[in-house]
């Protein structure tokens, strides 16, 4: 059986895709049975975001040699059924994404499990994504303790 993880974001453009991408190579090099995924909680903040995703964390991802058909795929607004099928649900920042589960999906802000990783605008890309790397890193180590 292979556990699903889905990674919220607010436009699923740059940090949820950028976590999953990564999770998901790493989560494959050591053979770990978790699949990731991301949405976007309201991809219509998003209206100057331009192409599939953001190129910044597009390009971190293909200097780490992960080379993907994930990188095309447009953002994908969240749906309570992603909610629903995902065994981990992940929010990139409890500050702005509480708020919009809340409002959105009621019944899950505190089913989620909240990092702490602004958009940019506030925090500049390379602070960010390192941040995610420590993240999703750590993340791919507990889940493999936790399948042994």
């Amino acid at each position: 059986m292979t556990y699903q993880l889905l990674f919220l974001c607010t436009g699923n453009y740059y940090r949820s895709r950028y976590a999953e991408i990564l999770f998901n190579s790493l989560a494959a090099e050591i053979g770990l049975d978790w699949q990731a995924t991301s949405r976007g909680l309201a991809l219509e903040v998003g209206i100057n975001n331009i192409g599939p995703m953001n190129t910044t964390a597009m390009n971190r991802l293909q200097q780490q040699g992960i080379v993907t058909d994930a990188y095309s795929r447009s953002p994908v607004q969240a749906q309570e059924s992603d909610l629903v099928q995902a065994d981990h649900v992940i929010a990139l920042d409890e500050t702005e994404h509480r708020p919009y589960l809340a409002e959105r999906f009621p019944d899950w802000p505190d089913k989620v499990i909240y990092w702490s990783v602004r958009d940019l605008g506030f925090v500049p890309a390379q602070l960010a994504l390192p941040k995610i790397d420590h993240e999703v890193r750590r993340l791919v180590q507990q889940l493999s303790h936790a399948t042994t």
